[in-house]
């Protein structure tokens, strides 16, 4: 089975994020047979989107973050129990803009996944290099520290293990190159896929070079940013990654 989902970042309202879930839910599903799709809308529309995937649906519902602890003074923050309690199955873990934005250090990483686990929800760990260490050639050493960090006191039998560079993701990322990736996933695979549930590429994901993706050694999955924001792209990458299933 293939790993195929979206995360919208700071954007859509709960009416967008309401009818991306309609409509996804209207499309026939076997069309993208043999893959686990979720999708991570804002946590505004969390309750909204779980009304219309329900709890035991062929789509998973993730939020695009949590704090550590259960509740507390923590003003603006959101806890694990308050984002299940809103229907997330999923949470999506030490993405680059939060750690660089938001002070989530690895430490802080390793807390979150920890609660997630402790919860019963699924981690959607994201790690990756800069530029800088990319071209330096030590992306391998900077993006395992960073997976063994969050990973460290725990089960990550439930663990998406996310592989997205961060000189490849956002609006001006760099499509990355076969070549690019294949080091990279080669040591993953060999360090964690028999310990996590899956290990997904997310970076400059689009309809052209998904199937290419997944050909690569160790892919067992995407990670979609924008390409995936609308429905119709969202589908058919979906589509894209069934059929690589079968040839």
């Amino acid at each position: 089975m293939l790993w195929v989902g979206t995360s919208w970042k700071m954007n859509g309202t709960i009416d967008f994020a309401r009818e991306y879930a309609w409509r996804l839910m209207a499309a026939d599903a076997s069309q993208w047979e043999g893959i686990q799709a979720f999708i991570i809308p804002p946590a505004t529309a969390l309750d909204a989107v779980r009304g219309v995937l329900g709890d035991n649906g062929p789509i998973l519902l993730g939020a695009q973050n949590a704090h550590w602890e259960d509740s507390g003074a923590w003003t603006g923050e959101v806890s694990v129990p308050q984002v299940a309690d809103a229907g997330a199955q999923m949470v999506e873990v030490g993405h680059s803009e939060r750690r660089q934005h938001f002070g989530d250090s690895d430490e802080v990483v390793n807390l979150k996944v920890r609660a997630i686990i402790g919860h019963g929800l699924r981690p959607v760990l994201c790690i990756g290099e800069p530029a800088e260490v990319f071209e330096a050639g030590r992306s391998i050493e900077y993006i395992t520290a960073q997976a063994d960090s969050a990973l460290q006191g725990v089960d990550p039998s439930s663990v998406i293990l996310a592989y997205e560079p961060i000189w490849a993701i956002g609006e001006h990322g760099r499509e990355p190159r076969r070549s690019d990736l294949v080091r990279a996933f080669a040591a993953l695979g060999e360090r964690y896929s028999s310990d996590v549930t899956a290990v997904v590429y997310g970076g400059s994901v689009n309809a052209g070079n998904a199937a290419d993706l997944l050909t690569i050694p160790g892919v067992e999955g995407l990670f979609v940013g924008r390409a995936a924001w609308r429905v119709p792209g969202y589908l058919e990458i979906l589509r894209i990654a069934s059929r690589s299933l079968r040839a």
